[in-house]
């Protein structure tokens, strides 16, 4: 066998760009991209500007309609669970209708709120303000006396009544 002999001749380096690998990303893929998202953020824009518009008299409508229902269907002898329930539903008629927290709110914390139902006239906010006394003091006194099941539903009624129709114009 022949032996080879080894040249000591200097050989030029490659050049640096031949041991860069090729980009995977070509320039037509980022204008791709980048028409996708602005496509996207006009999309999102656009439809957020065209939200449903509510109707607020619609609105309290129906939420009068739901508390009525459900005051007519309550079926409690007891006085106490009457006087929950029914504030129960005056204050969710109140979230719904006038955007008011009093359902997520105590009693005092309704009260004492200075902006508390100031969509309301001065005498619908005063007859609101005594039956919700009213019922705070059935659903926690610890002895309930000449109050029946009736008078508690039948009061709770004319305060949606006058809930109702007591809304600023």
């Amino acid at each position: 066998m022949e032996k080879k002999i080894a040249s000591f001749e200097l050989i030029d380096p490659p050049s640096a760009g031949e041991l860069v690998p090729d980009p995977w990303l070509e320039p037509w893929m980022f204008v791709v991209l980048s028409v996708m998202v602005m496509v996207s953020v006009a999309y999102i824009l656009f439809k957020k500007k065209k939200q449903a518009i509510v109707d607020p008299l619609s609105l309290r409508r129906y939420a009068y309609e739901e508390a009525a229902l459900a005051l007519k269907n309550i079926e409690s002898a007891d006085v106490r669970t009457a006087a929950v329930q029914t504030s129960l539903i005056l204050r969710n008629y109140l979230s719904v209708a006038a955007a008011d927290p009093a359902l997520f709110e105590t009693h005092e914390e309704t009260v004492l709120r200075p902006e508390a139902l100031t969509q309301f006239t001065a005498d619908a906010r005063l007859d609101a303000t005594r039956s919700f006394t009213r019922l705070a003091s059935l659903k926690y006194s610890p002895t309930i006396s000449e109050v029946t099941f009736c008078d508690v539903v039948s009061e709770s009624r004319a305060l949606l009544e006058t809930l109702h129709h007591g809304f600023h114009t």
